[in-house]
C-alpha cells in the first residue's frame, strides 16, 4: 500500500463529551499518524462550503447546524492506505450498522451525531485536507 493522507473531523458530539483523546488513540493504534490537528469552531459559511456536495439533500441544513453547534477537531491522518484504514476504524455511518470496536459503534449518539467524519476517497481527501490546512500546517 501507498502512504496516503486523509482528513478526519472529530464532531461536536464527541468534543462535547471529551472523547478527542480516546478517538485519537484508536486512530494511532490503527497505524495512522496525526500530522496536522486543530480545534476550531466552524462558521455556517464554512460548513455550507465544506458540505456543498450535499446542498440539495434534505439533511443539509440539519448537518450544517449540527457541525456548527460546538467545536470540532480537524486533523490530517497519514499512513498506509490511510483513507480506507480510517474508514475501517470509524465504522459505518449508521452506528447500529458499525462493527463492534469501531469509533461510531462505541461513541456515536445517532446517525448524525456519529462522532467522526472521514474522507471517502483520495480525491476528496486532498480537497478536504486543503480546505482546512496549508501544506506548512502538516508536519510528518
Amino acid at each position: 500500500m501507498a502512504i496516503e493522507r486523509t482528513l478526519s473531523i472529530i464532531k461536536p458530539d464527541a468534543t462535547r463529551r471529551n472523547l478527542t483523546g480516546k478517538i485519537n488513540a484508536r486512530l494511532e493504534e490503527a497505524g495512522l499518524r496525526i500530522v496536522g490537528q486543530r480545534r476550531i469552531r466552524l462558521t455556517r459559511e464554512m460548513a455550507e462550503k465544506f458540505y456543498a456536495v450535499h446542498a440539495e439533500r434534505s439533511f443539509f441544513n440539519d448537518l450544517c447546524a449540527f457541525m456548527t453547534s460546538g467545536p470540532v477537531v480537524v486533523q490530517v491522518l497519514e499512513g498506509d492506505g490511510a483513507v480506507a484504514r480510517n474508514r475501517e476504524v470509524m465504522g459505518a455511518t449508521n452506528p447500529q450498522n458499525a462493527a463492534p470496536g469501531t469509533i461510531r459503534r462505541d461513541f456515536a449518539e445517532s446517525i448524525e451525531a456519529n462522532s467522526v467524519h472521514g474522507s471517502d476517497s483520495l480525491d476528496n481527501a486532498a480537497r478536504e485536507v486543503a480546505f482546512f490546512f496549508a501544506e506548512t500546517d502538516i508536519v510528518g
